[in-house]
């Protein structure tokens, strides 16, 4: 079986050294910039306190001796708990409240006429601030997120059919090249309906990097060091939101923020040179010759030059044809049905639960950056619990436990109160759970596919997690029907996709599947050395 002899001319070029470090390398300067663009909205579409501007009804001198505190007291109606509207303003001064709250008027308030003055001590402008996204526009804002996503639902379908059909390495400059053309557009967009546009089109390009790089750097390596890849392209992630939160608090105008989130796209187009094509995919395709031309440089790299020598073209088997898969592939048989369908639920479950924790930067008690920051750092442990776990109990028990423990968390804090220390200690434990989740499944689905569709696997089972992420954000607004139906829904999601996990099979220490027929004979096991590497010393 040819899957043996890739693994084994991988074992023999050293299937963990100098080239495999420098592709991850290069994957994770680019990796690390999808956590900025997936969570900048927290900052960018935050709506900061405001209230009507009331310059106007300043007629001849009626507030010259007045504070700024009793000239919004006159030009603005008080709600129910005593804070100023944000939405209302009086037609003309009402001079009496100043006598004290109990003197009422009967003057109806009216909607803000000269639009609105904004608190800009957290952000010096957001798009909210920008196209005065508020009040009965409110929503317009959140929903960028909404839209960004459903970008990056749809890129992850293209991408990963294409990557199947085109190779790993164009797919992953073209995502390059869309994700930094339309990043740096949406920051001069010129109006809500184009920065809408081009926030779509950003999702939609950057999709590429986030499922191309990790099959690729997977394919790369031999049986024994695909862990290191599952944790260090997840640790990009971390190291992307740890960086988000000190950019964010440095750059407070939200065109800078998405330009220097954007740029470092520009140092991966200029690596991408170094970048090789999966080996694995080249002879799962037919294409040896190309494929014998990587193997030679990896071994020269790694410097196994005897070996390099050796590897001829005719060692490089290949029994599959020019077959073109497609997504109907991953259900046309019952094994990769049964695959498909149960990581389909279960990326759907992590990514909503991941998601629905991030997005609710509130009731934390702190600033938005700390609280970014410390969602962040609670990763690292998290992950470094992974790379034990990923050995020890394998990738099935991490994933399910993980999922359970985000689960259990988010069970817990409907009964605990909001803002005490408890309940933040708790989210955080959550957070870690998601976190070790999604680190887990980029893995563990990449093992599962067979090389021929996992590309195709790994952008079916992303647009499953994108949906699940386009809805977090409606999710967590069905706080007005009952305060704790979120956490109700996304502790049972969390539940549920935590025991769905337990009914896949278990890839620790197995050759990956390079066909359909692999997965369906489950025929990864075998150990024995290929035939064609027999006679080499």
């Amino acid at each position: 079986s040819s899957n043996q002899d890739t693994d084994n001319l991988l074992a023999e070029t050293d299937g963990f050294s100098r080239f495999q470090i420098t592709l991850m390398s290069i994957a994770f300067i680019t990796r690390f910039t999808l956590p900025c663009h997936f969570l900048v909205h927290n900052f960018i579409s935050d709506v900061p306190s405001h209230h009507c501007n009331i310059t106007a009804l300043d007629d001849g001198d009626i507030f010259e001796n007045l504070t700024q505190e009793q000239r919004l007291t006159v030009s603005i109606p008080a709600q129910e708990d005593g804070a100023l509207s944000s939405c209302e303003m009086f037609p003309q001064p009402q001079l009496h409240l100043l006598y004290g709250p109990s003197n009422t008027t009967d003057t109806p308030a009216i909607e803000c006429q000269n639009g609105w003055v904004y608190d800009t001590s957290t952000f010096t402008s957001t798009i909210a601030t920008e196209w005065d996204l508020l009040c009965d526009k409110k929503s317009m804002s959140k929903a960028t997120t909404t839209i960004f996503f459903v970008g990056v639902m749809i890129g992850a379908m293209v991408f990963g059919s294409l990557s199947d059909r085109f190779g790993r390495r164009n797919m992953l400059m073209l995502s390059y090249i869309l994700g930094m053309i339309f990043g740096m557009a949406s920051a001069f967009s010129k109006s809500y309906v184009m920065f809408a546009i081009l926030r779509f089109l950003t999702g939609f390009g950057i999709t590429g990097i986030s499922i191309v790089s990790t099959v690729l750097c997977v394919e790369w390596v031999d049986v024994e060091h695909r862990r290191i890849v599952g944790v260090v392209d997840s640790l990009a992630w971390t190291f992307g939101s740890i960086v988000l939160s000190g950019i964010a608090y440095l750059v407070r105008d939200w065109r800078s923020l998405i330009i220097t989130i954007t740029s470092p796209l520009a140092v991966a187009i200029l690596c991408w040179r170094w970048v090789p094509e999966s080996a694995r995919w080249l002879i799962a395709t037919g294409k040896t010759e190309k494929a014998h031309y990587y193997l030679r440089k990896c071994a020269k790299m790694n410097k196994r030059d005897g070996f390099a020598s050796l590897i001829k073209p005719e060692v490089v088997v290949s029994e599959k044809g020019q077959k073109m898969y497609t997504y109907l592939d991953l259900v046309r048989t019952p094994k990769m049905r049964r695959i498909a369908i149960l990581t389909g639920i279960i990326w759907y479950g992590i990514a909503s639960t991941f998601y629905g924790i991030s997005f609710n930067l509130t009731g934390f008690g702190l600033n938005i950056y700390l609280t970014q920051l410390i969602y962040a750092l609670i990763e690292l442990p998290a992950k470094a619990a992974v790379y034990y776990c990923l050995e020890k109990i394998g990738r099935r028990s991490t994933e399910s436990g993980a999922l359970l423990l985000a689960g259990l968390c988010l069970g817990i804090n409907i009964f605990v109160p909001k803002g005490t220390q408890t309940f933040s200690l708790i989210v955080l434990l959550g957070k870690a759970g998601s976190a070790a989740s999604f680190s887990t499944i980029f893995l563990y689905t990449s093992e599962l596919y067979p090389t021929v569709v996992r590309q195709n696997g790994l952008g079916y089972t992303s647009f499953m997690a994108r949906i699940g992420v386009s809805m977090a954000p409606l999710i967590l607004m069905l706080d007005d029907v009952w305060y704790l139906l979120p956490q109700v829904i996304m502790c049972i999601v969390a539940i549920t996709a935590g025991l769905v996990t337990t009914r896949l099979p278990e890839t620790r220490n197995r050759r990956l599947p390079e066909t359909i027929q692999d997965v369906e004979l489950d025929n990864m096991q075998g150990h024995k050395i290929g035939n064609d590497l027999k006679s080499l010393p």
